[in-house]
């Protein structure tokens, strides 16, 4: 008995984190900006995040081996479809401590099409995702971070701080 409640206690608040998480809270408007980063991505196509200026860009920091991230990525895969041309970028940073092959074959199987890199100690550094993913860090046009989400976040939510962020130019 003591062992089940060892596993499951765990289990519980990594749920409870996620479902807490899902909730879209207020962007906080007095942030800090965004580091920049030059790297390659998983197809070897030069990613810089200067390049998005002027767009809302979301940076989710997952991995391959994690269920919410699993999770969400058909609700990025739709949102990056639908939002790309009206200024929102989806980057995918993966933590994985697997090869970038292993993960371009993950992104191919998935369908991902958004740029997905893999996270440099420098990135991690910069922006401090924290011990749990997915997290995402969303920043506004100016290239301000706007807003640090915590675990699985939905299509809807995704559009939310999309809207909320364009409504305010």
């Amino acid at each position: 008995m003591k062992r089940f409640i060892l596993v499951l206690l765990p289990l519980v608040i990594v749920l409870f984190v996620c479902a807490k998480a899902e909730k879209a809270s207020i962007l906080d408007s007095n942030s800090s900006q965004a580091p920049d980063f030059t790297v390659k991505d998983l197809r070897g196509r030069e990613i810089s995040l200067s390049n998005y200026s002027g767009k809302v860009v979301f940076l989710n920091f997952w991995a391959t081996w994690c269920g919410p991230c699993k999770a969400e990525i058909p609700d990025f895969i739709e949102a990056y479809k639908q939002n790309k041309d009206k200024g929102m970028e989806i980057i995918g940073i993966s933590v994985d401590r697997i090869s970038p092959k292993s993960v371009l074959k993950f992104a191919e199987k998935y369908k991902i099409n958004y740029p997905v890199i893999m996270g440099t100690d420098k990135i991690q550094k910069d922006y401090e995702p924290g011990p749990y993913i997915p997290t995402t860090i969303i920043i506004d046009q100016e290239g301000k971070i706007r807003h640090r989400h915590i675990g699985y976040m939905s299509k809807e939510a995704l559009k939310d701080y999309f809207l909320k962020l364009t409504e305010e130019k």
